[in-house]
């Protein structure tokens, strides 16, 4: 599916059709379900965003049914944006806030991936390959996901 089309441009993850696929015991788009003891939904999420990766599209989280439960939405979102989800679904209009407030990197992440960026600027111009910030190590794989935020803050930022 990734590669069916070079107009793809993004992949979502399609809770219910999922757990109607695999027969799981749940009733419920997107939640989480209580006799499960963790997200049940985090494996395919995972296969979601590594797939995404690997061929370069966006990986987008599905619908959240229970429009009524703002907090849960909230959760799932914030679950799904912790391993790489890039958006999700709003299926009702009260639902979009939640999800620009979760995939929009805060000011403050933004400054410290901004400041990240810099003191690894400093130590390469010292022909450093590392440096410390904050009193923690940072290095090239910092930099990557430095440059994450920073590009996704630019996007929101120059629409």
């Amino acid at each position: 599916i990734a590669t069916s089309s070079e107009r793809l441009e993004a992949l979502h993850f399609g809770v219910a059709d999922y757990a109607a696929s695999l027969r799981a015991r749940t009733t419920v788009i997107g939640g989480l379900n209580e006799n499960y003891p963790g997200d049940q939904w985090h494996h395919g999420l995972s296969e979601l965003v590594m797939t995404c990766r690997a061929y370069g599209i966006r990986a987008i989280d599905g619908p959240f049914g229970d429009f009524n439960d703002p907090d849960a939405y909230t959760a799932a979102a914030k679950r799904g944006a912790a391993i790489g989800i890039e958006g999700k679904w709003a299926i009702h209009p009260s639902q979009i806030e939640l999800a620009n407030n979760v995939f929009s990197p805060p000011e403050a992440e933004v400054t410290k991936a901004k400041r990240i960026l810099e003191e690894l600027e400093k130590a390469a111009n010292e022909g450093k390959g590392a440096a410390q910030l904050d009193g923690r190590m940072i290095d090239a794989a910092s930099a990557r996901m430095a440059e994450n935020i920073v590009n996704i803050d630019k996007l929101i930022h120059n629409k």
